[in-house]
């Protein structure tokens, strides 16, 4: 007997060449199959007459076969499957190509349902290879709104569609948790009747309401799975680190720049943090060049000074060296004060600023110790060996960067009961009210201001007729001693496309344009170590022009670059363009954007003259979500959020009610107890921080 955790394997007449095809889309069982849910969908639900054809319309007609015969073409020797249909109102020819079956599935004097385009003119109109559909009980491919799903090679939609049909009497048994409460509140319906009309729907109005109800069931289990995880994390101990009012007073007078209003309000947020004796857990959001590391700075340092341990996870082998001359550089002035002992832990090098060489045996044995106060790294930070004596804050910068379980790694890295207090870093700018949706289980402190000193990047849109002068003037740039960064959208040459690839363009600049200067490669595809090669002789100015894909978008700091070149810039997102455009900019020298078009249309120009005009990533980010969708705009698959099949962020109305009757449920039952099946389910698929 078939159930919803039934093998499709076990459905009947189907084989394993067909399993093997369902399990490459994910389906394995009968539940997959039924929350495996179209991409769009085919209007074939009026249904006309022959009489009442128009050309170029895409039709339904309800007809009987006259006739239906095949031929072989004469010229390419194509199957040709020929009929004739009739209504009360005419008749029409039809023709299907290399489709043979046809010809013995239809049989003359069966009435059909046929869904297509019409082609011909007044004289000699023909459907050209329509869906049909024998008369049935229940139409399942025409004569309705059909579903069409996302397919793989050599399965159709009609299969898939038939495979629902039949498993469909089991949908009734997909569980429904959601309180009923909740339900009437916000007018929901019920979920089997949800699920049917998602893949079958009568009406446009049904399959609204259907995509509504489960929609909210997948934002309403993220959000309540964030409150939960907050709730837990209140059980947990975590190290009191008290504030140090007089020490972080001084370190922030002998800045050399003043904070913002920003940066003060999210080290206070930090700092109240690590004074509760319950684990926290923060996101601090702060475009490119906001200054979010003297922020976690600051709270570091207040760590050390109750005998405490930090630690900062990088994603790649260059932004850790780069934190570590940071840090190093930030508290050095702070030596009188409190001297804070930095080390360096990658998979390649290690370094202390206390001892000139020292190896990787000895730093770890300080390290449990506890005498390293910062311990900055990439994964290496994760290896069973990196034993912490009192780790009080562990940072993660761009976390999105990291899967889930690595954050879990790090923050459990302690030699007591108490686990760390956890401090996520982004450069991604992300409104507030979407930062709450994704990041449900964190509290957020936003940095939006930048800090005044900082030059707004001026930003520009080339024609292609301005290319030449274009390159005359990073010609100038580079003979005064500065570096440039020249963008492509993609790595290899697409004539689908029509793009410059980043392959192509480095032949281009390196024997055409800027022959007499160095230039370097760096994308995706090659190696972490040839990756990090070139990048760090770019930012050691070895080279005088990086050319790159966007994977130079997070990771790398070289003040003494001061142009960025983005080919095709209308390929990227505004979100993106921003945050390409804040690789430059980080030293004292004015610096410049150059957004490189060879489209003239007006809806492409002014999306690309809102980059030029604003400095505002958050704005800009909003900007791009009503012009582009969610898409991959944020990069955060590994945030769990991209594991939803219908919600997106663009629904926000929804994000906010779900957020709200989350919120709502856990203040009434914290521990969930009364809802057994919804907590099981939270444990059975929990993405969370605390654990």
């Amino acid at each position: 007997m078939l159930k919803l955790d039934s093998a499709m394997a076990e459905l009947p007449r189907i084989g394993q060449a067909l399993t093997a095809k369902l399990n490459k889309l994910g389906i394995r069982t009968v539940q997959d199959l039924i929350f495996y849910f179209p991409f769009r969908y085919d209007d074939f639900s009026q249904i006309t007459t022959v009489k009442n054809l128009t050309v170029g319309q895409t039709v339904t007609i309800k007809a009987k076969v006259e006739l239906i015969q095949s031929r072989r073409s004469f010229r390419q020797h194509k199957i040709i499957i020929e009929g004739l249909v009739t209504d009360e109102t005419g008749s029409l020819k039809v023709i299907w190509f290399n489709q043979p079956w046809i010809a013995k599935n239809l049989q003359a004097g069966e009435m059909v349902y046929l869904s297509g385009k019409l082609t011909g003119d007044l004289f000699s109109l023909q459907l050209v290879n329509p869906v049909y559909e024998k008369l049935a009980t229940e139409q399942t491919h025409t004569a309705r709104i059909v579903p069409v799903y996302s397919v793989t090679e050599s399965l159709t939609v009609k299969q898939l569609r038939y495979l629902l049909r039949q498993v469909w009497p089991l949908a009734k048994m997909v569980p429904d948790f959601l309180p009923l409460a909740i339900k009437q509140e916000l007018k929901l319906a019920a979920r089997t009747w949800a699920l049917a009309q998602i893949h079958f729907p009568d009406n446009w109005a049904n399959l609204q309401a259907a995509r509504r109800r489960l929609k909210f069931d997948e934002l309403f289990y993220w959000q309540l799975q964030g409150q939960y995880s907050k709730e837990q994390l209140k059980k947990i101990s975590a190290a009191v680190v008290p504030f140090n009012l007089k020490l972080v007073q001084t370190f922030i007078n002998n800045l050399p720049f003043t904070l913002t209003d920003d940066q003060k309000k999210a080290a206070w947020q930090i700092i109240q943090d690590l004074e509760t004796a319950q684990a926290t857990s923060r996101l601090l959001l702060g475009e490119v060049g906001s200054g979010k590391t003297v922020v976690a700075a600051v709270a570091a340092l207040n760590c050390f000074a109750a005998g405490y341990q930090a630690a900062i996870m990088a994603p790649t082998e260059i932004l850790a060296n780069q934190h570590f001359l940071e840090f190093c550089k930030l508290y050095q002035d702070q030596t009188k004060l409190l001297p804070v002992r930095i080390a360096l832990l990658t998979s390649k090098s290690v370094k202390f600023n206390q001892v000139p060489a020292i190896t990787r045996a000895a730093l770890l044995t300080l390290i449990k110790k506890g005498q390293v106060d910062l311990v900055i790294g990439t994964q290496a930070l994760l290896a069973t060996k990196v034993k912490f004596k009192q780790l009080a804050l562990a940072i993660v910068d761009e976390q999105h960067r990291f899967g889930v379980a690595q954050r879990q790694i790090l923050k459990a890295k302690k030699s007591t009961a108490k686990i760390p207090h956890f401090l996520s870093l982004s450069a991604t700018p992300i409104p507030r009210s979407l930062a709450l949706a994704i990041y449900a289980d964190l509290e957020i402190s936003l940095i939006k201001q930048l800090p005044q000193e900082r030059k707004k990047v001026i930003t520009k849109i080339v024609s292609e007729a301005k290319r030449v002068q274009a390159y005359d003037f990073i010609k100038q740039q580079i003979q005064a001693g500065r570096q440039v960064y020249v963008i492509c959208p993609i790595i290899d040459p697409s004539d689908v496309l029509g793009v410059k690839s980043v392959t192509t363009e480095y032949q281009r600049l390196t024997k055409e344009v800027f022959a007499e200067f160095k230039v370097g490669l760096v994308h995706g595809r090659l190696k972490a170590e040839q990756k990090n090669k070139v990048m760090q002789e770019f930012a050691d100015r070895q080279l005088d022009i990086l050319v790159a894909t966007s994977v130079i978008e997070v990771g790398i700091n070289v003040p003494n670059a001061t142009v960025i070149v983005i080919e095709g810039a209308e390929r990227f997102g505004l979100a993106q363009l921003h945050q390409l455009r804040g690789r430059v900019g980080r030293g004292e020298e004015q610096a410049y954007c150059l957004l490189f078009t060879e489209e003239a249309a007006r809806e492409t120009l002014t999306r690309l003259q809102a980059v030029v005009e604003s400095n505002d990533g958050f704005a800009l980010a909003q900007k791009d979500l009503a012009l582009r969708g969610p898409g991959e705009i944020y990069g955060i698959e590994q945030s769990g959020f991209w594991q939803l099949k219908l919600a997106t962020l663009a629904d926000g109305e929804l994000i906010k009610l779900a957020r709200e009757q989350a919120a709502k449920l856990i203040k009434q039952d914290p521990t969930l107890d009364s809802y057994p099946e919804i907590l099981a389910k939270l444990k059975q698929s929990a993405v969370v921080h605390w654990e």
